[in-house]
Formats: C-alpha cells, structure tokens, sequence
C-alpha cells in the first residue's frame, strides 16, 4: 500500500512538473514567436496605447496582397523584431477593406499595401512606410519612430 502511494505522488509530482514546464515554455515563445496585433480594432489600440503610454503600430493590409502576406510570414516572425515590438508598440492589423479599414484607408490616404504607419499615443501619424521590408528596416523603422517620442 505504501508503494502504491509513493508510486501515486511520484506521477501527480511529475506530471505537475511536465505542466509547469509546458506552460513556462509556451509563455516564453509566446512574447518572441511573431508581433502580436489587435485585429481590425482602431479605437481598442487607441484606448490600449493612451493607457501604455506606448505608440501605435499598424499594419494596414489587403487580403489579396502578396507582400503583405510576406512580411506576415516572414517579417512579423523574426524573433528580434516581435520582441522589440511586442515590447514598445501597440500594435494593429487591419485589413483596409473590410470593417472600419475603408474609412481609415480614406482618412488615412492609402496609396498602396502593405502600408505601416507608426501613430503616437494620442493616434497622430509619426512615421510611414509602403510596401514589403526585411526585418533589419523593420527594427529600424520602430527605432526612429520612438527617437522622434525626444
């Protein structure tokens, strides 16, 4: 009998262990893996970024588009670049035709896609750029967006 409970409080101990370990695991790839957005959400990244104090990200996209589906798949996935997003930005995805897209693509001035904007906390423009970029600009980008906060 005694055994049997040893035997019981070994499995309950390490199963605890091994559930311990998968939650650190996930939480810790969850902040690096790629740049977590709000979707198609502009007045929650507003409330989000004034209550932050943090800028604005977005991401403005068409589903048709190809470098926008590139920099989802590669871009937004580089480990250095959602870490320093994930950790200084708000950010937003929309999809400028559906939902309140075609009125910020009109208020917006939308020329083409992929566009990303950088908006300061209050929602006024900081900095813009269009079309696919590779990581290393990304970073950059949000580097000189937040030297303008100076």
């Amino acid at each position: 009998m005694r055994k049997t409970l040893f035997t019981i409080k070994i499995c309950l101990c390490l199963a605890l262990c091994l559930s311990t370990a998968a939650k650190v695991a996930a939480q810790g790839t969850k902040t690096n893996d790629k740049i977590h957005f709000i979707e198609d959400a502009w007045s929650e990244a507003l409330k989000q970024a004034a209550a932050q104090n943090k800028y604005i990200f977005v991401d403005a996209y068409a589903s048709w588009c190809g470098p926008c589906k590139m920099l989802k798949n590669t871009t937004f996935k580089d480990a250095k670049v959602a870490t320093f997003y994930n950790k200084n930005f708000v950010n937003i995805s929309i999809d400028m035709e559906k939902g309140v897209g075609p009125k910020l693509a009109a208020e917006w001035q939308m020329q083409a896609y992929p566009t990303l904007i950088i908006f300061n906390p209050q929602g006024k423009p900081v900095l813009g750029t269009v079309g696919y970029i590779k990581a290393t600009d990304l970073l950059k980008f949000g580097q000189d967006a937040l030297a303008k906060k100076m």
